[in-house]
């Protein structure tokens, strides 16, 4: 059995995990779900990877999973702690020394929103509306429950250049989710491309996965793990 390391998103708790967690417990693995320190302006992404070193502790066998910011941190822990497996979902991908905070412009990020914005009907360039970007799928009464848990997020991290001169030396494998339209699936299958030199899988879901497709996620996981 393995042990999943669940890496959130800014902003969020260990709770946009749950209804992840209880899936994965009952095929017998370890699950640690983690909590960074999103609101402390003294932590960036050195203390974030603390975090999870932290969490993780004497564990092995282990499964890192990071989503969306958490694809800054995850790599910074594969360096530290003897990583099996990475998967990245709908995350980003950080290039040698470029800071978080310029990621977006990197990357076309904000080119690439326009499509989903005019697609549903909104103007291309309309300003990021959380409800539309992030809970597409999300049931109802779980999306209720998104603000209660939502963290202020720091800038901090954002600031400071990623520090590794490589991505690591561990099987590394990405998931799209199609319907997401905060990281439209084009931008994502470029993205990837063009920064792992890798072909991304594809699942269900908007930005929130773990929170609207729980259980095709847990398959997914658990399908990358067994090719291993």
């Amino acid at each position: 059995m393995a042990t999943y390391v669940l890496i959130p998103g800014a902003g969020s708790d260990a709770w946009f995990w749950h209804r992840v967690t209880p899936l994965l417990r009952a095929r017998g693995h370890d699950v640690v779900a983690v909590a960074l320190p999103c609101e402390d302006d003294a932590a960036g992404l050195a203390e974030y990877a603390d975090a999870v070193v932290a969490a993780v502790g004497d564990r092995t066998d282990l499964v890192l999973v990071a989503h969306s910011l958490g694809g800054f941190t995850a790599p910074l822990v594969c360096e530290r702690l003897p990583v099996d497996l990475l998967v990245l979902l709908t995350a980003m991908i950080p290039a040698p020394g470029e800071p978080p905070g310029d990621w977006w412009a990197g990357t076309g990020h904000a080119q690439a929103v326009r499509e989903p914005n005019e697609r549903h009907g909104r103007p291309a360039d309309a300003p990021l509306d959380p409800a539309f970007a992030f809970l597409n799928g999300v049931p109802p009464e779980i999306a209720a429950q998104v603000e209660e848990h939502s963290l202020n997020q720091s800038g901090t991290p954002f600031l400071k250049p990623w520090p590794l001169p490589a991505w690591p030396d561990v099987p590394t494998r990405f998931l799209i989710c199609r319907d997401d339209r905060f990281f439209p699936a084009g931008f994502q299958r470029r993205v990837v491309r063009e920064r792992l030199g890798i072909v991304p899988d594809e699942m269900d879901g908007g930005h929130l996965a773990p929170l609207s497709h729980p259980e095709e996620l847990v398959e997914r996981l658990e399908g990358f793990r067994a090719a291993l």
